[in-house]
């Protein structure tokens, strides 16, 4: 609706000109219809005493779509950042774990206007529905149907995908946008595309389904998927870091493949290395103090190795400089795990809180 060619063989660089000009392709009937619903929303809601959320599913990065009508946007809440799912598709298809260029993943997850909200998801229904895999089949499906029994011996290709599927999910939580989507069962790991009935596939129903029973299942390793990206929420709402400020990405290790990151004073530290752990190793911050693991991708509960004891890992600043922050802390990443870490201060008040509410 935003143009008169549709998007229709056009390419955007996300430069103004391309569509704030008189000569350009902008179909202004379209914009303004979709300023009055937005506004039309907005009434309704307030006469409702309720909130309504817009989001546009909008690729060419239009300016203002997501700014307020009061100061002259389309007044959008927020839009879809649709180039992380087919980023992280591209990687799992084309790219050995190795060759992940990490300045171009950051690059996609935090490209986004200033000021207008996105909502981040890993994966979408061009990979989850008929016609491509799921993020977790591109990962595992050589062994999905014959190794992901806990009674079975952990094989290097369902280790790898568990890893690799939780980091890619917290990754794109914490970075991507102010909102985030799980979408077609993503967050336990669903094997399977899903398909609706229709003439193509016989009206079947096979595929009409998401597999919950997958999760519910003890003797499965679904359930800790599912356990991870419960954790990956509730620490959220505990600790906040979506609807934030953009994050400070200091440190994208190409290497070490090692990315570091702040966001509302939480420090996000990943090791994408397929084979390499590190010790002491050195993380810039810029909030001084005392700080402590909030979340960890290696707890056992979620599928993970346990190689971090987290009753003594407690992270003191230095107060030199490091990777343009004030501060840095040491920490001992193990091979695929990201950390979530936070200022002891803010963890007392976080618990207390949480017991007053409680």
């Amino acid at each position: 609706m935003l143009y008169v060619h549709h998007g229709l063989g056009e390419g955007f660089s996300g430069d103004y000109n391309e569509y704030l000009n008189p000569f350009g392709s902008v179909d202004k009937e379209s914009v303004a219809y979709m300023m009055l619903a937005n506004d039309l929303c907005a009434e309704f809601g307030k006469a409702e005493n309720c909130s309504i959320t817009t989001v546009a599913e909008d690729v060419s990065g239009y300016p203002t779509l997501c700014q307020p009508r009061a100061i002259g946007g389309v007044g959008f809440n927020y839009r879809l950042a649709m180039s992380i799912p087919d980023m992280w598709i591209k990687l799992l298809k084309h790219t050995a774990d190795e060759n992940w260029d990490l300045a171009n993943i950051t690059h996609t997850l935090t490209n986004r206007r200033y000021k207008e909200k996105c909502i981040a998801y890993a994966e979408s229904h061009d990979q989850a529905l008929v016609g491509d895999k799921t993020l977790a089949f591109w990962l595992m499906d050589a062994e999905m149907y014959t190794n992901m029994s806990v009674l079975s011996p952990l094989t290097p290709v369902v280790d790898r995908g568990i890893q690799l599927h939780k980091m890619i999910r917290l990754i794109t939580h914490a970075l991507g946008g102010e909102a985030y989507l799980n979408f077609e069962g993503n967050e336990f790991g669903h094997p399977e595309w899903l398909d609706f009935p229709r003439a193509g596939n016989g009206e079947s129903y096979h595929y009409a389904r998401r597999q919950f029973n997958l999760l519910d299942d003890e003797l499965l390793r679904y359930k800790f998927l599912y356990q991870f990206d419960k954790a990956m929420n509730t620490t959220e709402a505990k600790f906040t870091w979506l609807n934030a400020d953009p994050a400070y990405v200091s440190l994208k290790n190409e290497s070490d493949k090692v990315v570091a990151f702040e966001r509302n004073n939480k420090l996000f530290i990943f090791n994408f290395h397929p084979t390499n752990s590190y010790t002491d190793y050195r993380i810039g911050v810029d909030a001084p103090g005392k700080y402590k693991i909030i979340l960890n991708s290696d707890r056992e509960q979620y599928g993970g190795h346990n190689r971090i004891d987290e009753s003594k890992s407690e992270f003191f600043t230095t107060d030199l400089p490091w990777n343009d922050r004030k501060n840095f802390i040491q920490v001992y990443l193990p091979t695929r795990t990201a950390l979530v870490l936070a200022l002891d201060t803010e963890i007392n008040a976080a618990e207390k809180t949480h017991h007053e509410y409680k």
